[in-house]
């Protein structure tokens, strides 16, 4: 099934629980509601924002469908809009003063005068009274003058509760409208339905990045993107009925709350299930993904979903964790990410939502590191800030969020430009994270999993005191001179700071040299006493077991390719924090033997 066919089923579902709108209608931001007397008189502006946070936000309220605008003076909306359009004034760029509109303004008064005149509505009739009688330069005297200009706004008239947008004659009014006129109809691609076509698709909104007024998934406004002397949509017929549902969907989707939306790195990633007759089994899916794919971070939230995490990771039936999803329910994932005026699609995936908790499942089995660093397994978007300069997002690399998501969902090794990423980090600020080695164990053993060489499940989960890798190895062995350094004194610019980098890189040139320096710290440690005595013996048996297992230095690696540089953090996490396991576990024993 296609994106659209897919977004196209999916409106159903929404409409009928009331999250999406029904053809002809969409949700938009709504600040302020203008209240009118029954013969058209302005009584009082009323103010409908949230104020419940620092910032307040528009209301989003179900209105007559938006019009698209490709112009500065375009249509105007049916009994809503700007305040340019049904107030005719606006905010002047250069100066922030009120400002006449008269050219939107008579469109929206063009508009009304064509649409209301005929209907048997009296609140109808009181708008029409008041578009005649209006006259801007009354507008500074409003209540909200200055925070109502260029905000969408709604008409209500005083003593009644229902908009007039809700009334069910402006209602049908509307629809009539849309019905009108001559459009050419065509078989639908996505329907497979005879019908109008429409010629511009509605814009998409809640894409991270994109235009804050919305992008479109399909356009044709250049003419290289024609062809036959076909123009706009008719290069691609969608009905409009088609067109409405799957951007009315997708906008649903993408709202600010909806947690059916996360953001991996410069994606914005949408999903959804289908399920016959009963629709809340689709939700319990739905919730059940975003807790895999987005695990809680509040404690409280954290213990309530640990059970479920543990069984999806353990690869068990999803029937252990939530007995009423059925795991052949389909399932969908759509990946977007901005592209000047339209949206990229980046990734789409459908399966069963089973299967895909399997491939999460073993996403998780693949992060496995111990000592565990995380009370709930991460999110995948936690992943990717690992990969940027200052952890800050905007430095995340392109594409990766995308690239990492397909991964997960299809079990294919992840992207390799994840591990240079972490690698590239790790060489440059010295943090060897468990988190970092996670996803450095991830990416080495998914590889060798696909090319059916990896040893044993439970490779690079933990200290491994007999393993043979070389890089392996001589990351343990920094790691222990790093302890001995630190161990003896605190120093400004340690082995870490100066040697890091090129010992995961280039052994040969650079652990002749560390070795030299072991030895003076080793001297100083035997020399100590308590704590440093003890930490002394601690890391000398730890060296001469390593050295053991690495050929003499002339015979080490001139270089380290991509995987055994993460090998070599991976051993470094590993060794680093045995040690200091051990030196807790030493301390505790001291504190009781005082006691």
């Amino acid at each position: 099934m296609t994106v659209l066919q897919s977004l196209e089923r999916l409106h159903g579902r929404l409409e009928s629980n009331g999250r999406a709108p029904s053809y002809g209608f969409s949700r938009e931001n709504i600040s302020f509601a203008v209240v009118l007397s029954a013969h058209g008189d302005l009584v009082d502006v009323q103010d409908l924002r949230d104020t419940s946070g620092n910032i307040p936000r528009a209301r989003r309220m179900m209105v007559p469908e938006s019009v698209i605008r490709p112009t500065a003076v375009g249509l105007a909306n049916f009994v809503w809009d700007k305040t340019a359009y049904s107030l005719g004034v606006t905010r002047d760029p250069e100066t922030s003063e009120a400002v006449a509109a008269a050219a939107q303004h008579a469109r929206f008064r063009e508009l009304h005068a064509t649409l209301l005149s005929g209907v048997d509505d009296q609140k109808a009739r009181a708008m029409l009274r008041f578009l005649e009688r209006w006259n801007r330069s009354e507008y500074a005297a409003l209540n909200h003058a200055e925070e109502m200009l260029d905000t969408n706004i709604v008409f209500r008239v005083d003593g009644d509760r229902e908009y007039l947008h809700d009334r069910d004659a402006v209602r049908r009014t509307w629809l009539q409208h849309k019905r009108r006129g001559s459009r050419p109809e065509a078989l639908c691609l996505v329907t497979g339905e005879t019908g109008p076509i429409a010629r511009l698709h509605l814009d998409v909104k809640g894409v991270d990045g994109a235009r804050v007024g919305g992008a479109k998934i399909a356009s044709f406004n250049q003419a290289a993107f024609q062809s036959f002397g076909k123009d706009r949509g008719a290069n691609a017929p969608v009905s409009e009925r088609a067109a409405f549902a799957y951007t009315a969907a997708l906008n649903t989707l993408l709202e600010r709350n909806s947690r059916q939306r996360i953001r991996i790195g410069d994606t914005t990633t949408v999903f959804w299930a289908e399920a016959a007759g009963d629709p809340s089994v689709a939700e319990q899916v739905e919730e059940l993904f975003s807790i895999l794919m987005d695990p809680p971070t509040d404690e409280e939230r954290a213990a309530e979903v640990a059970v479920k995490l543990a069984s999806v990771a353990q690869g068990r039936p999803l029937a252990e964790v939530n007995p009423e999803v059925d795991e052949n329910a389909p399932f969908y994932v759509l990946g977007l990410a901005p592209n000047a005026a339209r949206l990229s699609i980046r990734f789409w995936h459908q399966d069963s939502i089973g299967a895909i908790a399997r491939r999460i499942g073993e996403h998780f089995r693949d992060m496995r590191i111990e000592p565990t660093p995380w009370r709930t397994a991460p999110a995948a978007r936690r992943l990717l800030y690992e990969t940027a300069v200052q952890s800050k997002a905007e430095n995340i690399p392109p594409t990766l969020g995308g690239a990492l998501m397909r991964s997960i969902l299809t079990g294919q090794p992840y992207p390799r430009n994840l591990m240079a990423a972490v690698v590239t980090r790790l060489r440059a600020d010295g943090r060897v994270s468990g988190l970092r080695g996670a996803i450095l164990r991830a990416c080495i053993v998914r590889e060798l999993r696909v090319q059916k060489r990896l040893p044993k499940e439970e490779y690079l989960v933990s200290l491994d005191r007999d393993s043979d890798s070389i890089a392996y190895n001589l990351g343990r062995l920094f790691a222990a001179f790093a302890y001995a350094e630190k161990s003896l004194a605190d120093r400004n610019a340690t082995i870490r700071d100066k040697y890091m980098s090129a010992a995961s890189t280039t052994p040969r040139r650079v652990f002749p040299i560390l070795m030299r320096g072991y030895e003076h710290n080793r001297s100083g440690l035997s020399k100590g006493y308590g704590q440093k005595h003890g930490a002394g013996i601690r890391v000398d048996q730890a060296v001469v077991s390593i050295i053991a297992r690495i050929p003499g230095w002339d015979d080490l690696p001139t270089t380290f390719p991509l995987e055994d540089q993460g090998r070599f953090f991976i051993g470094y996490y590993h060794q680093e924090r045995d040690f200091y396991m051990k030196t807790e576990s030493h301390a505790e024993h001291d504190q009781h033997a005082e006691e």
